[in-house]
């Protein structure tokens, strides 16, 4: 084998097509695929590791340099011990989410807009309802206001969507000096805010309560980190609109889940849309299985047909930077979390 030869694991079951694809991206590299396991002697020579759940001891892995994780959140990794050594660059594949999600989000707010909850329950009962065009009359998305926690490409692929709607756009993000998506975030060609244009405003953080007062529905898509958990508690569910939705497709702790139950069941906010918990599965006895108020789906709104496809084109890009010594997409900066 060549002396400047990189070494690749891949710890996923990628598809011989995918497979065929990365090593298509330069013959200097040579990518073995390993899954379920990966044996000691090959992630001992390896330079770059692709991987969702597999985290080699340091001292397993001596000329690891680069790990291209397969999720876009990777708060449940960064307690690995490879993870937070500091000659190990990680990236991840934030973006390649971005239309499933959004268009979740935009599924969210059409049902409960046209209350299909109720119509779902109506069907299951056999019941054709007295007054039906007084109890199905919606409250059309047109003129409405979403509030995006979070603007990254999921994000602002949704705000592309409602704003297309005729619907006017709120968010709040960390830096609102600089609305622009930053260059070495990754973004489909084509969709989403690029320039941060469509928001009519940006809040910063410590405002969020004042946003989520003008907003009808309120989406979370927010990455996990210290300063971001319970982000949505009292304060914030007390200046929502008594009609508004929350909508959370963030991490389930970025939500004060005891305060969120209290507030559906009290009525204060008109309902939730929550894929994500703050302890997964959510438990049988959780009050939100049996709340009318409440749709629950079981983590899947980044889930895709086309996932692995997706995240192997973004790790393609990767290796092409990566042999070229240009700066990786979605790089972690530890000291954010994100």
């Amino acid at each position: 084998m060549p002396s400047d030869t990189i070494r690749v694991i891949v710890a996923i079951n990628f598809s011989d097509d995918i497979m065929a694809q990365l090593r298509a991206v330069s013959p200097r590299y040579h990518i073995e695929r390993h899954y379920p396991n990966v044996p000691d002697s090959a992630i001992a020579e390896a330079e770059v590791l692709y991987t969702l759940g597999y985290f080699p001891d340091p001292a397993r892995a001596p000329r690891l340099r680069w790990i291209q994780m397969h999720t876009a959140g990777i708060d449940h990794a960064l307690n690995q011990p490879i993870m937070q050594a500091e000659d190990v660059e990680i990236t991840t594949i934030s973006g390649i989410h971005a239309t499933p999600m959004a268009e979740y989000c935009l599924m969210m707010m059409l049902a409960f807009a046209y209350k299909l909850p109720t119509m779902l329950r109506l069907q299951a009962q056999a019941e054709w309802p007295a007054r039906q065009h007084s109890l199905f009359a919606p409250r059309e998305l047109r003129g409405q206001t979403v509030g995006i926690v979070g603007y990254g490409s999921i994000g602002r692929e949704l705000a592309r969507l409602a704003d297309s709607l005729g619907m006017t756009v709120l968010a709040a993000k960390r830096d609102v000096m600089h609305p622009e998506l930053p260059e070495d975030r990754y973004q489909e060609a084509g969709i989403g805010d690029p320039s941060g244009e469509i928001p009519a405003r940006l809040y910063p953080p410590e405002a969020l309560s004042s946003m989520a007062s003008e907003c009808d529905f309120l989406v979370l898509i927010t990455p996990l980190t210290g300063s971001t958990r319970h982000l949505i508690g009292e304060d914030v569910l007390n200046a929502m609109k008594k009609t508004a939705v929350l909508i959370n497709v963030a991490r389930g702790s970025v939500v004060d889940e005891k305060a969120l139950i209290s507030a559906l069941a009290a009525g204060r906010i008109g309902g939730a849309a929550l894929d994500v918990f703050e302890e997964e599965p959510l438990p049988a006895t959780s009050p939100l299985w049996n709340m009318d108020n409440v749709i629950i789906s079981p983590h899947v709104a980044g889930n895709s047909s086309r996932y692995n496809e997706k995240a192997a084109a973004l790790f393609a890009e990767n290796l092409q930077r990566y042999i070229e010594k240009r700066p990786l997409l979605n790089r972690l900066e530890r000291k954010r979390g994100y």
